[in-house]
């Protein structure tokens, strides 16, 4: 677990002001306008339209992205009825999850009411303030009542979380493990620690994903449980009553395939686990202390497949993987109740998803240097951000098909707005793939192709159809490597050997005439070929590939210096340049020259923006170029700040459609509250092109933003060369290679076009 002290909670909790969550303005209110339309009389409109069309709600109000987390407190986590105050801080921490993994607001509300007749009667009176009620923290049996009698009554979604999120979580565990194992559901005989809300509906949700119900053994405190046990039993414990004799959990578990725990820390004792059957399912989800520590259990039976509700072993089943995303889903369709069917989606979604490969992302929020599907990793982690994307879809869909929703929308497109509510970084890195997708397809070479990162993104890239990926290196490794990694190419894909004698012949004889003028001897031209900042420019120069990729284990240099002395730069551009692409509180903006051209002259800073203007617009960014400097429009006079001012006419001269100003310093660029006070001449106002004077403050400008503003940055991404060629980093994690090869997979897409319009 963890390691925080009481302190260190109550420093959490308390400072910079006390509490997890705030109310936050959406709308801006500067003036008097503002207040007519925020308030009274503009407000009016709003207020009958929704008396007209009551769906309008989810459309002028917070409705539509709006859940109330409801407890009394009477089952505070697993510390008990400690009562509706106690339980604040709780639901104030599923706030901050709703808001953190699906961009879910949330009102947590404590209630002081006990039976279940006064919840119901308090939550019915809250729900049209809502799009869905989440209950939290209600003690069993009252809480199966509350969530059936509000699922009928209400006409949006009511989840008891404590219920349902260990049911779907660990379903799609389930599925996996069988999986793993070679286990069918309905052979398997499950025995159930635990007899509280969680268990019963984890039991109830396993048979309707397949386990047989007679093959389900519940016990509890007082033991089995059986037909006409006296002590503590309701109507749905009922319904997993087996025989009518008492037991206990020893009497049960022989030959048992699968133990849930959902009960107290120590249960399940190593002698009570060895009476198992072969490859036993143990899902230990009591909290802190499991039923048995995993330890325990794989010293106890090697063969075990092990879950626990905790972060430091694998396979936790954490209901975070679930709640934000059914809700997600079920909001943005206007859902009248999450059902059986969205529940299931949710499931099976979770358990499809941890058959892909893992982010670099998630590796490194976890420590960990490689994780694939198998005994160890049966369900996604908590903090893998594809979860949003393959939950919420799935329980949309199944609600439109349900027939609970009241909103049809298109799945593709919707996944383009869930896309934008993981920020504006994933957006330009998703328009920029789907743009790669939508041209003809192209083989990339990968120099580095024994890296594990650089083969688990071209596994990425061939299987979401984004080029054909060409792997550099010896066969045997990076056959090897994929095995390790657990990745599936179908089919395999292409690897070359650049010490193959078969490939160095082939381009030896081209090589050396290219540059035999410039001291390259056969001898040389051969040595040249070990290189494969050589080797894969040459494949390309002889039709063999579209585009190469390079840098994660070179230095800049290293792959551009053979680009150009190869291809040059492109017949429209006088040089080459580097652009990264900045996104920064939620704005984007390219800046240039940060890698190639260190001291540019007044001729090649017009290059440069030209470059990066036209750049901008592949990306969909209509361009507005600030040439960047110490000076404002001449108020320095200085030979550096001359050099800029002459840059911009150069542009207009030889670009007139392009918008372009300069000289300016960069926080008169960026902010049109200057421009607009002190220089209202200008043609530019708000930049998103920032071209720098030099290398050097370009370089400095992005790397401080990155490390100190929280900027996300893609690139470099070159332009102006003369073939598709492009610079991987040594830190560039899995999503970013996939990013860069779609850039260069545009760049030879455009090349193609340009051909075909002469």
């Amino acid at each position: 677990m963890a390691s925080f002290t009481k302190q260190d909670v109550f420093e959490y909790h308390s400072k910079p002001r006390a509490g997890k969550i705030e109310v936050v303005a959406t709308k801006p209110l500067r003036n008097q306008r503002d207040l007519s339309l925020a308030y009274s009389p503009g407000v009016a409109e709003a207020v009958l339209e929704i008396d007209r069309n009551p769906l309008a709600a989810y459309e002028l109000t917070t409705k539509s992205n709006l859940v109330a987390v409801i407890s009394n407190g009477s089952a505070i986590l697993g510390l008990g009825n400690l009562g509706p105050l106690a339980s604040k801080p709780v639901m104030e921490g599923k706030g901050v999850l709703f808001k953190r993994f699906a961009d879910i607001d949330v009102f947590d509300i404590e209630i002081n009411a006990t039976t279940a007749e006064e919840i119901i009667t308090v939550v019915r009176a809250l729900a049209p303030t809502f799009g869905g009620i989440n209950l939290e923290d209600i003690k069993s049996p009252e809480c199966f009542e509350i969530e059936t009698r509000l699922r009928q009554e209400l006409d949006i979604p009511v989840f008891h979380d404590d219920q349902h999120g260990t049911a779907i979580i660990s379903g799609a565990a389930l599925l996996n493990a069988c999986e793993v194992v070679g286990k069918k559901l309905e052979d398997l005989k499950v025995v159930i620690s635990g007899a509280g809300a969680g268990a019963v509906a984890t039991a109830e949700f396993y048979v309707k994903l397949g386990v047989t119900r007679e093959n389900i053994t519940m016990t509890d405190l007082y033991g089995v449980v059986y037909e006409g046990r006296p002590e503590d039993m309701n109507e749905y414990k009922g319904a997993f009553a087996k025989g009518k004799q008492p037991g206990t959990l020893r009497d049960v578990i022989e030959g048992a395939d699968m133990f849930l725990g959902l009960s107290a820390g120590g249960v399940l004792k190593p002698e009570l686990l060895k009476l198992m059957a072969r490859d036993p399912i143990v899902f230990a989800l009591a909290n802190p202390t499991p039923e048995i520590m995993p330890e325990l259990a794989m010293e106890a039976r090697p063969d075990a497949l092990v879950a626990t509700g905790r972060s430091d072993f694998p396979n936790q089943v954490n209901n975070v993987l679930g709640f934000p995303f059914i809700f997600r889903g079920a909001l943005d369709v206007y859902a009248r109740q999450i059902n059986e069917e969205m529940k299931m989606a949710a499931s099976r979604a979770l358990a499809a998803l941890a058959h892909e490969d893992v982010p670099d992302s998630v590796l490194s929020a976890y420590g960990l240097h490689a994780l694939g599907y198998g005994r160890e990793y049966l369900i996604p982690k908590p903090f893998d951000s594809r979860v949003l994307m393959w939950v919420a879809p799935a329980v949309a869909e199944a609600a439109m098909k349900s027939g609970v929703a009241r909103r049809e929308i298109d799945l593709n497109q919707y996944r383009e707005e869930l896309i934008s509510r993981q920020g504006t970084g994933q957006i330009i890195r998703n328009r920029i793939i789907s743009k790669a997708k939508n041209g003809p397809r192209k083989r990339v070479v990968y120099a580095e192709g024994e890296e594990p990162k650089v083969i688990r993104a071209a596994a990425l890239v061939q299987d979401e159809g984004l080029a054909k990926p060409i792997l550099l290196g010896r066969k045997d490794r990076i056959e090897q490597q994929i095995k390790d990694l657990g990745l599936r190419f179908t089919p395999m894909p292409d690897i070359i050997d650049p010490y193959d004698n078969a490939w160095r012949d082939r381009y030896l004889m081209p090589l050396h005439e290219m540059r035999a003028r410039r001291g390259v001897t056969v001898s040389r031209a051969r040595a040249l070929l070990r290189d494969r900042n050589y080797f894969g420019p040459m494949m390309l120069k002889l039709g063999d590939a579209d585009a190469f990729l390079s840098g994660i284990t070179y230095e800049y240099p290293d792959v551009v210096r053979p680009a150009l002395q190869l291809f040059h730069t492109r017949k429209s551009a006088a040089r080459a340049s580097g652009v990264y692409i900045v996104i920064v509180k939620g704005r984007t903006y390219l800046f240039t020259d940060a890698t190639v051209n260190i001291d540019p002259d007044a001729e090649t800073l017009s290059e440069i923006a030209i470059l990066a203007s036209d750049f901008a617009r592949t990306l969909e960014i209509e361009p507005k170029v600030a040439m960047l400097s110490f000076s404002n429009f001449g108020s320095t006079p200085h030979p550096l700040s001359v050099k800029v001012r002459d840059a911009v006419e150069r542009v207009r001269s030889k670009r007139p459609d392009i918008v372009i100003d300069g000289e300016m310093q960069a926080d008169v660029a960026v902010v049109p509250e200057l421009i607009e006070s002190r220089y209202s001449f200008s043609r530019v106002s708000d930049a998103n092109v920032l071209v720098f004077p030099d290398l050097a403050s370009a370089n400095v400008a992005y790397k401080l933003l990155g490390r100190l503003g929280g900027a996300e940055t893609i690139g470099p991404i070159l332009l102006g060369l003369g073939a598709p060629i492009h610079v991987l980093q040594a830190g560039d994690d899995v999503d970013a290679i996939v990013a860069m090869t779609a850039v260069a997979v545009m760049d030879a897409q455009s090349r193609d076009e340009q051909s075909a319009g002469k």
